[in-house]
């Protein structure tokens, strides 16, 4: 029955045309028409007029039939691995607030970080007719974003890249991030550091990796396989690599983390076994989702600057959509170290080091 309300609903309401609003004002169809679409040759007043009038009654322009004629459906699409990471989310809405502000809508996608999905989303938006893609891509392989490349579409890689591979992307500088945090936990005095990295395929845990060692380097100390664990970027099996960490044994007392949501994830893990933090361990996390988000324990953390990512992701995009001879933009943004409550002096016996 509700379905059936809706559909007279629908039925009953009236569509306003172009005629409905000159009629209404006293100018033209086509003065009407070009007053809506912004046109330069109609004067502020007329098109303050025509334009307010038509949104007292309920105009709703045919996008289709705009997209048919101009050739762009002025819509992009979004896809990305997690969108219920904090980090993705933040990103995503600032993503969409730049499009928007251009006139563009934004369609987001999710792929678990499957390949397949991955796949199946760039189909579906590509059916679509979007203008463009913004993707963090999977990484597993190439296939994917070489079916992208020959479709012809503009896309831009988003926090992820390819190495040697000509193609825009925006992405931090992992490196450094990797260095900088590593560096934050020796300066306190911290030597044997528990690296939780993400999957060595993906391009930030590869480049967060050379980070830490070259900051170990830097500083004399040995380099330890053994500290250094894979986790899942998404289900984080943090809390599983920890307690292993500690049944083994492991002689730690600090843990930098691929991400906020496996370093939080491994505070709640730590703290279920006895151990305080930062007390006991020290952590740094990267992409500073605090920084839009309150949480109950406050986490040093390697900024990634979300704003700045978005609205050169967008921009790079749009700047293809116009010119799609325009060359490969390649954008690393710099980060930087937010000190927080979960990194300490290390307090272990410095003859025990």
């Amino acid at each position: 029955m509700e379905v059936i309300r809706l559909k007279e609903t629908l039925n009953m309401i009236k569509v306003i045309t172009l005629k409905d609003i000159a009629d209404k004002t006293g100018f033209t169809i086509n003065t009407v028409s070009r007053a809506l679409k912004d046109k330069d040759d109609i004067s502020q007043v007329t098109k303050t007029l025509i334009q307010s009038t038509a949104n007292e009654m309920g105009y709703i322009g045919n996008t289709l039939a705009g997209s048919l004629r101009s050739g762009t459906s002025k819509t992009i699409a979004v896809i990305l691995g997690d969108i219920s990471n904090p980090y993705f989310s933040i990103i995503t809405k600032e993503i969409e607030r730049k499009a928007s502000s251009y006139g563009y809508c934004v369609l987001i996608l999710n792929t678990e970080e499957d390949t397949t999905l991955e796949r199946e989303s760039i189909l579906s938006v590509l059916s679509k007719k979007v203008d463009g893609i913004i993707i963090s891509p999977c990484q597993k392989n190439l296939k994917n974003i070489d079916f992208l490349k020959m479709s012809g579409i503009p896309f831009v890689l988003l926090g992820r890249h390819f190495a040697n591979k000509s193609m825009n992307y925006v992405i931090c500088d992992d490196i450094n991030g990797g260095y900088m945090a590593t560096q934050h936990l020796i300066d306190k005095g911290h030597k044997k550091i528990l690296f939780l990295n993400g999957p060595t395929f993906l391009s930030p845990a590869k480049e967060r990796y050379a980070g830490y060692r070259n900051a170990l380097k830097k500083n004399g100390i040995p380099f330890r396989l053994r500290l250094v664990k894979e986790t899942n970027v998404i289900t984080g099996n943090s809390r599983d690599i920890i307690r292993q960490a500690i049944d083994e044994k492991l002689d730690f007392t600090a843990i930098l983390a691929f991400s906020d949501l496996v370093a939080l994830e491994t505070i709640c893990a730590l703290q279920n076994m006895g151990k305080k933090v930062p007390e006991d361990v020290s952590i740094v996390g990267f992409d500073n989702i605090q920084s839009n988000f309150i949480f109950p324990y406050s986490l040093t953390s390697v900024d990634t600057p979300k704003v700045e990512i978005a609205h050169n992701a967008v921009s790079i995009l749009l700047k293809n959509i116009k010119d799609r001879k325009s060359e490969f933009c390649n954008t690393i943004i710099s980060n930087k170290l937010i000190e927080r409550g979960s990194t300490a002096e290390c307090v272990v016996d410095p003859a025990s080091r």
